[in-house]
């Protein structure tokens, strides 16, 4: 089955755009029952700006979880994917505008009021992390009495809960070969198994039996057919070789400045050195100098010394006559 390739921005946006898709795919990773899903406002399709400027898209969901008690609570999802590991500093600044955000919650007393929400971040990489070789992984948050080093689980703050957050990370070429669970499942769509000579396009030919995987398959494969989205597909390939070379070129231009700067500090310790060097070879000269003339009045002296006994000989030679 030939699908469009979900790794890109446009189609991964393309997929999520069916809210059903989203509300299950999103409750299957967090392993939590989202009732309603909200798509917040998203930046602007991938493209390249007359200015240069690169926009790339972002995927923020407000969602409604029902807790396994029956309590009913507000979430901030962000949602993102990184096709190469360049791309990296985009998420902080992401993640740091949604802390800015606020949404209408229920106090306690009933009240409507304004409060930031939430959020939990799910990345999707198409590149595996250097020390990090599982799938799927939860960074989860644990309240901890240092004092006592021993775990709180009574207790959730809203100071606690709004300044930090779960995180899903998702390394697409690590999942297994063959999928075994719902969510194994549904993330094969991503896996890079299927690729084909075509990187727009993937060969999907693993397991169909989730009723969600079906509808994912369909809704990509319609994907292939739209005229539109293989454009952006064209123009994202072209955002991210203009990303890549210009964070080549800011490496190349960070690594040579590194090595101009170590060789600046490497003539500045062979300069000191040099003159060190220069300076001990003068006191040598200089000493060596004092010598030669140390040597020189002490031939002098020796010759003199040498003429008075020529003179005390020859003295007493005619003494004796």
């Amino acid at each position: 089955m030939i699908i469009a390739n979900p790794l890109y921005d446009v189609v991964f946006k393309y997929l999520l755009d069916d809210l059903d898709i989203a509300k299950e795919f999103l409750s299957t990773i967090l392993k939590e029952e989202i009732l309603y899903v909200e798509p917040k406002p998203q930046e602007t399709v991938t493209e390249v700006s007359a200015d240069g400027d690169i926009r790339i898209i972002r995927f923020d969901f407000k969602v409604t979880i029902e807790t396994p008690t029956g309590e009913l609570k507000k979430t901030l999802i962000e949602l993102q994917k990184l096709k190469q590991a360049f791309e990296i500093m985009r998420f902080r600044r992401y993640l740091g505008d949604n802390y800015a955000k606020e949404d209408d919650v229920i106090s306690g007393d009933g009240t409507v009021v304004k409060m930031a929400l939430p959020i939990v971040t799910i990345y999707i990489l198409g590149f595996p992390l250097e020390k990090l070789n599982k799938a799927v992984v939860k960074i989860n948050r644990e309240y901890v009495d240092v004092l006592t080093n021993t775990v709180i689980t009574d207790v959730k703050d809203d100071f606690v809960e709004l300044l930090t957050h779960d995180s899903y990370v998702i390394q697409v070429r690590l999942l297994p070969a063959e999928a075994q669970t719902k969510l194994e499942r549904i993330l094969q769509i991503f896996n890079p198994k299927f690729k084909t000579k075509d990187r727009h396009r993937l060969n999907f030919t693993g397991n169909t039996e989730e009723p969600i995987v079906q509808k994912m398959l369909n809704r990509l494969q319609r994907a292939v057919a739209d005229e539109e989205l293989r454009r952006n597909m064209d123009v994202e390939d072209e955002v991210y070789r203009i990303l890549e070379r210009e964070t080549k070129k800011a490496a190349d231009e960070a690594r040579e400045a590194a090595e101009a700067e170590a060789t600046k500090a490497m003539n500045a310790i062979i300069a000191e050195k040099n003159e060190e060097i220069a300076a001990k070879d003068q006191a040598i000269s200089e000493k060596d100098q004092a010598i030669s003339e140390k040597d020189k009045l002490l031939d002098t002296e020796r010759q003199r010394v040498e003429a008075l006994l020529q003179q005390l000989a020859e003295l007493q030679q005619q003494t004796k006559r």
